[in-house]
């Protein structure tokens, strides 16, 4: 009978919480992060201890790609080919690597993002730097572990004789950790671990007198010392890396920008390709042609001007928008005791030094045990051939090797290796040239042993010899810093006229949020007629404008819309413009109330907004200068149901006149309504009874009498003048603007301020639209109903009333 099946009833929560926590810190500490000590991840570490064992050095041939693959996969790492290929590629790359620890014949990929080709065809060997990871590793320096299967030892680290960890960085991401090191220049890194074993105290301003910064193998310059510094004392810091150009002239009067260094990690064709786009869409005035003309001597990318471009604000333009930039951020995260730090410079340098004192003195341990015995047969050897001619009768009289050792143990007192070495002794040896060598031989190893002995009982001697040793390495191997590091980082101010080509243009925008820009050429060859518009939509703005001006748009949710004109969609007269929404979001029914040219935010002027629901807002212009293009920003604070219905700027010296849909008109000085930050809610305009609501506040300068218009329901226009009625302040009741009917009383639907040659239209429920010329009308005093414009039985009732939008220069005016 079977045994029963046991199962453990578990919450979720404690599963998942028990078997992630054991992933976690497998990739924590097995995958994607760096060990202090050697600057190696585990498959990195693998891929070199398996190339040093199979003796794919340096000073051997090239091997193909895919055996090492095989015997690291096979034997270390039992994990995917390609995880393992691509780790080992990316150590050959000298644009990612500052100092390469395999060397790859082959394609091993590129700055443009070129895949490698596959490890059947290409073929790789150890560089001459990696033989000073692993030198003296089967010195017992390190720890080594068994492997995933039991049937081979691996090393936990490297010996690391030179301090991979800053001087060719790492990056990684793993559970709740990730890890972002510089590469440092071997030189100077070198200079700082020496000065930092004379001086255990040494802080980060006196470090940074040798280490002054990242070195990236691709160059670039580093602009910003003070995030180095915080990197350096905290771990966390950014810089700014940018890469390298020039402004050269070329003929026929013209510059091109010369680009001979990019940032480190910048994929070189993604960023030639943005700035192609850059050219193509216009966004950028001035670039001719961008062309990529690296070869095998070196980067070149040329960026060719037209005549008379701004080369510096094309250049600040391209720093800005495209990889030529980046921001760099430290993180600079390794495993120490088995646990993820965030490290400062002084513990990096620590954690290296801590390791080579532990390495050393391993190596020298075994070093002077090896000397001993070597010493030990050497004496044996000296002290056989003085007594020769009784050994070789003893040895004559032997039965075998076996008993040969133990006669001559036990007759002259040899030990047990000394035997070996007497008995294997071969004839050429006992010539008195032989003898004398051995003597010599002696001689040294008794030196060697007292300098073995005198390293491992002083420290301080123990540091001289990690001193010499990196001192070596640094004059093989050090080569010049090739990144540029400034103090500041450069403000990039980018002139709009580098951006756009400046051109006079025509703008209209729509109630329901069609908007386009048009050229003069189109708007003339229709003789400005034939506007497409749709059906039960009008014009909110016509405005002759320059691409490099901008346009803000209010809706009447509360909201604007800060369109830089040469955004603007570029559509013809004849054609319908391009709906708002497909920039910016929108609510459903949300619809622009009015539209605002402008070329400089003055400082001296306001923008007021008048609610449904009686509000008054006014704020300083300058306010609503926006640096974001992509989202509807909010204009002012709506409470509930309330509306924006209209929005003007004033220069600080204007009237305002609110009227209500009951026929109240208030007259009022805009310096009664104190300005107030941009999103504030403002105050009250004029008082209202339930059910009643602002149709129109309108906004004129306090020295002229303009006259006052409005439009009601029943499709009566009144024009009045505007001493009908007496200025007061704000939020009061007003004046009554109609006179009140017991029977079907008039409500107002429009009311404007009217000037010279303006034209109010109106559309009623039954769809009709119609249009009225206010200044044919007489003047009417307050308490009349003014006269009636259309038949509202036979043509409906008034529902919407606008002023109609002429053809402006708003900035010749």
């Amino acid at each position: 009978m079977s045994q029963p099946e046991k199962y453990l009833d578990l919450p979720l929560e404690e599963v998942i919480g028990d078997r992630f926590g054991r992933y976690s810190k497998y990739i924590i500490q097995e995958r994607a992060l760096p060990d202090a000590r050697d600057g190696l991840k585990p498959v990195q570490r693998r891929i070199l201890y398996a190339m040093y064992e199979d003796k794919n050095t340096h000073d051997n041939h090239f091997r193909k790609s895919a055996k090492t693959v095989g015997t690291v996969i096979g034997n270390y790492h039992p994990h995917g080919d390609s995880s393992v290929y691509e780790a080992m590629v990316r150590l050959s790359q000298d644009w990612k690597i500052r100092n390469v620890l395999i060397e790859m014949h082959g394609n091993n990929g590129s700055l443009d993002g070129d895949p490698p080709a596959a490890m059947r065809y290409t073929e790789a060997r150890l560089s001459s730097i990696s033989s000073e990871l692993l030198r003296d590793i089967d010195k017992h320096t390190v720890d080594f572990i068994p492997n995933f299967d039991d049937t081979n030892d691996e090393p936990v680290v490297l010996p690391a004789k030179f301090p991979n960890l800053l001087v060719n960085g790492s990056t990684g991401i793993s559970a709740g950790y990730a890890t972002d090191i510089p590469p440092h220049n071997l030189a100077e890194v070198i200079d700082a671990v020496i000065m930092k074993i004379d001086n255990p105290e040494v802080n980060v301003q006196d470090l940074m007198t040798v280490i002054k910064g990242p070195d990236f193998p691709t160059g670039g310059i580093i602009q910003g010392l003070d995030g180095i510094v915080k990197a350096y004392e905290t771990g966390k810091g950014k810089v700014i890396v940018r890469g390298k150009a020039k402004v050269e002239q070329i003929r026929g009067n013209r510059e091109q920008i010369v680009i001979d260094e990019i940032p480190f990690e910048v994929n070189k064709a993604n960023m030639v390709k943005k700035m192609d786009e850059f050219r193509i869409d216009r966004k950028v005035e001035g670039i001719a042609e961008v062309r990529d003309e690296t070869d095998r001597t070196g980067l070149r990318v040329v960026i060719e001007l037209k005549k008379d471009a701004n080369s510096e604000g094309v250049l600040h333009y391209l720093y800005k928008n495209t990889d030529l930039q980046v921001t760099y951020h430290f993180n600079m995260v390794a495993i120490e005791d088995k646990t993820p730090k965030l490290l400062s410079l002084p513990k990096m340098l620590d954690a290296y030094i801590f390791h080579q004192k532990e390495v050393v003195t391993r190596q020298t341990t075994f070093e002077l045990k090896k000397a001993n015995e070597r010493s030990h047969i050497l004496e044996g050897l000296i002290k056989a051939i003085s007594i020769l001619d009784e050994l070789i009768v003893t040895i004559r009289s032997s039965k075998n090797k076996a008993d040969a050792k133990k006669r001559i143990i036990e007759a002259y007192d040899f030990s047990e290796p000394q035997a070996e070495a007497i008995v294997m002794l071969q004839l050429y040896r006992l010539t008195n040239t032989d003898i004398t060598s051995l003597e010599k031989e002696a001689e040294e190893l008794k030196k060697k042993i007292a300098e073995l002995e005198s390293i491992l009982a002083s420290e301080k001697k123990l540091f001289q010899t990690i001193k010499g040793d990196l001192k070596k390495i640094k004059k093989t191997f050090a080569d010049k810093r090739r990144t540029n590091i400034e103090n500041r980082i450069e403000e990039l101010k980018i002139d709009i006229e580098v951006m756009v080509a400046s051109e006079d243009v025509l703008v209209s925008t729509t109630r329901d949020g069609y908007i386009k820009r048009t050229s003069l050429r189109s708007y003339a060859a229709s003789n400005g007629k034939d506007f497409a518009i749709k059906d039960e939509d009008h014009l909110v703005g016509l405005y002759e404008l320059n691409t490099t001006d901008k346009l803000l748009l209010f809706t009447n949710k509360g909201k604007y819309v800060y369109l830089p004109v040469h955004q603007m969609p570029d559509i013809r007269w004849k054609d319908i413009g391009q709906h708002l929404s497909n920039i910016v979001t929108l609510e459903k029914d949300e619809t622009i109330i009015n539209c605002i040219p402008v070329r400089d935010f003055k400082k001296d002027q306001y923008i007021i907004f008048f609610t449904r629901n009686g509000m008054i807002k006014r704020s300083e212009w300058a306010l609503y200068d926006a640096q974001r293009h992509n989202k509807a920003l909010v204009a002012l604070n709506l409470k509930k149901d309330d509306e924006v219905v209209n929005v003007h700027i004033t220069n600080g010296h204007s009237d305002i006149f609110v009227a209500s849909n009951t026929g109240y008109g208030l007259w009022f000085h805009e310096s009664d309504v104190s300005p107030v930050g941009q999103r504030a809610a403002g105050v009250k305009a004029i008082q209202l009874k339930e059910k009643e609501q602002v149709i129109n506040g309108q906004v004129f300068d306090d020295l002229t009498e303009p006259s006052l218009v409005l439009v009601t329901q029943r499709g009566a226009c009144k024009r009045m003048k505007l001493n009908e009625f007496t200025k007061t302040g704000r939020a009061k009741r007003g004046s009554i603007m109609l006179r009140e009917l017991k029977k079907k009383p008039h409500r107002v639907q429009g009311f404007f301020v009217i000037n010279e040659q303006e034209t109010i239209s109106f559309k009623t429920d039954k769809g009709e639209e119609q249009s009225v010329y206010p200044l044919d009308l007489s003047s009417s005093d307050r308490l009349s109903n003014g006269s009636f414009v259309i038949d509202t039985d036979n043509q409906g009732e008034v529902v919407e009333v606008w002023k109609e939008t002429n053809y402006r220069k708003p900035f010749e005016e």
